[in-house]
């Protein structure tokens, strides 16, 4: 088993062509590939991205701050 770690630049017709070691040319090869921006540029506009990229997502509800009924044996 062989692994492979490149960076490709996609033809024109958005094809990529992977060069193979010379012991892989003439034998059926399994490929299981990630794909995702070589630069560093988020892949989709929904992507998780530094502070505050939850903002509007994540809401408390009203009652976060009242005591828990589990717990009223502990307080006074």
């Amino acid at each position: 088993m062989s692994t492979i770690n490149a960076i490709l630049e996609p033809d024109a017709d958005g094809t990529l062509h992977l060069p193979l070691p010379p012991e892989l040319r003439h034998v059926k090869i399994e490929i299981i590939a990630t794909l995702r921006p070589a630069n560093g540029a988020a892949s989709s506009p929904n992507e998780l991205k530094g502070f505050g990229c939850l903002r509007g997502r994540i809401q408390m509800a009203p009652d976060f701050n009242e005591p828990l009924e589990d717990f009223k044996d502990y307080m006074e």
